[in-house]
């Protein structure tokens, strides 16, 4: 198969969708890879290690998006090339449809095979191509917010962990998944006053048992919410339905009962965000401020780390690209439930349940289009 790697073109999103170890890899395994010139750059890889792997170099996106069978890459595509898909062409990356109906209709009308990072599964249930990004944006989570704390970030002028005489800072994090683990790992490190909020009994006993007297774990309900988010300093949305808009948690009236100065960081804009007054941000203007609380809701985080996400994220997806590139789509696809979960759009038709409840549109299922 012919697969090909354009360079991210989202603001500020310095990864890429093959490292030049994975590009190996898939040309050892007797495929061809296309790289558009640069496309590595953001992670130190120059078009030379491309080439040492065993890619042809290409000077412009299009040349790639003409070309390939297959298209990897890290974020949803944006207009342009979302216009530069065909039918039949397979796209892997990141896609986040549900808060994003104008991608949605153009991937339909595309005619293309979308599969989505963030809906593949394992067999145990997990979402093991969202895990890696999860764990980087949650532990950058409070590097962020932390920076927002200070004065010259917009906030209260409160140090995370305090010193001694004066009380660490309050660091609310709403969910105990992925992101809220790893979240409350760095949270703790930093001798922040930590309390984690999670409706799964199994999730909460979980969270007990690893952090112990560190960090505290209390039943979320709106009402418990609503109390706790008076006093924090600092509060991480950390929510996730797979697929799906995540649900506003605080609302604009709960906005109004925090500090000036506090730091709001949604996690889950990428899904729409689970703040009432979240907004997509960029990593060129991360933060915004509403009734004197900072909100960080920059929609590509772990894009400010691109090295390490990058080779984080190629080695939870490299698996998949392989199976696709050896078998074909739909022979991948029928012998592996867990990648046919990823299936979101397929040949002009949306085949993600979640995301046709949120949008209003109409899907079949993935098992139809094999």
């Amino acid at each position: 198969m012919l697969i090909g790697v354009p360079k991210e073109i989202k603001n500020h999103e310095y990864r890429v969708g093959l490292t030049p170890e994975s590009v190996a890899e898939l040309v050892q395994s007797g495929h061809q890879v296309i790289v558009e010139t640069q496309a590595g750059s953001g992670i130190g890889a120059a078009d030379g290690a491309y080439e040492a792997a065993g890619a042809a170099i290409k000077s412009t996106a299009q040349e790639i998006f003409e070309a390939a069978e297959m298209i990897i890459k890290v974020k949803e595509p944006q207009a342009v090339e979302r216009a530069m898909l065909r039918p039949g062409q397979i796209l892997y990356t990141y896609l986040h449809l549900a808060p994003d109906p104008e991608q949605t209709k153009d991937l339909i009308k595309s005619g293309a095979v979308c599969i989505a990072y963030e809906t593949v599964t394992s067999h145990t249930g997990e979402l093991p191509l969202l895990k890696p990004m999860s764990q980087v944006a949650g532990r950058l989570s409070i590097q962020v917010g932390a920076a927002a704390l200070q004065k010259n970030g917009g906030g209260r002028g409160v140090l995370l962990g305090g010193v001694p005489g004066v009380a660490p800072a309050k660091v609310l994090i709403i969910g105990g998944g992925d992101v809220g683990f790893n979240a409350a790992q760095m949270a703790v490190g930093m001798q922040a006053d930590v309390t984690i909020l999670e409706r799964s009994n199994i999730v909460m006993e979980r969270l007990s048992d690893y952090f112990g007297v560190q960090a505290k774990v209390v039943r979320s309900t709106p009402a418990v919410l609503a109390e706790l988010v008076k006093e924090a300093d600092m509060v991480i949305g950390a929510v996730l339905i797979p697929g799906a808009a995540a649900p506003k948690l605080i609302t604009g009236d709960m906005l109004k009962t925090m500090m000036d100065g506090s730091v709001l960081v949604d996690v889950a804009i990428d899904q729409g965000g689970c703040f009432e007054t979240s907004r997509p941000t960029t990593h060129e203007e991360p933060t915004y401020i509403i009734d004197g609380v900072v909100h960080y809701c920059v929609a590509n985080m772990p894009g400010a780390v691109s090295r390490t996400s990058t080779y984080a994220l190629n080695a939870a997806t490299i698996y998949h690209a392989k199976r696709l590139a050896d078998l074909g789509w739909k022979e991948a696809m029928r012998r592996d439930e867990n990648l046919r979960n990823g299936l979101n759009v397929c040949e002009g038709k949306l085949t993600y349940a979640a995301v046709g409840e949120a949008l209003g549109i109409e899907t079949v299922t993935a098992e139809s289009c094999l």
